[in-house]
């Protein structure tokens, strides 16, 4: 295939993408304005991809972070009085900083995993009630 053909091809198609969203039709059989009909989560995945980054990814980079400490305090040790015994103190102190970086952006979304999961569940279960209570000529429901 030639590159005038592949690009005319990746053209084409981009061009289909482009006019295949219609915002203005009506809603299909299933409800919605074209996808799927209802919303759908996935709690045990989101709590498996939070263990996952607690269990290992969180425990790994502290690891990684952590190999380190002892041969880069070495090395500073061993060249005391010379300028690469200051670049290696400063580029080990840029690697701690990275590395607690990562680990409160690896906390910051387990946190939201888990959060997610408590979420939806709260708002499914406030909706089956509020479908689920009886109409009362009291209240106006």
């Amino acid at each position: 295939m030639s590159f005038e053909e592949e690009w005319s091809g990746l053209k084409r198609a981009a061009v289909e993408r482009r006019t295949a969203m219609r915002l203005n039709q009506l809603a299909s059989a299933g409800g919605g304005g074209g996808g799927t009909a209802d919303l759908r989560s996935a709690p045990e995945k989101k709590r498996k991809a939070a263990d996952a980054i607690e269990n290992r990814l969180e425990r790994g980079t502290r690891e990684a972070g952590d190999l380190v400490d002892e041969p880069t305090g070495a090395a500073v040790r061993a060249f005391a009085g010379w300028d690469t015994a200051v670049g290696l103190k400063k580029s080990h102190e840029k690697w701690e900083d990275q590395v607690k970086r990562l680990l409160g952006r690896l906390t910051w979304h387990k946190g939201q995993l888990r959060s997610t999961v408590t979420i939806l569940g709260s708002t499914d279960v406030g909706v089956h009630h509020t479908i689920q209570r009886p109409q009362s000529k009291i209240s106006g429901l």
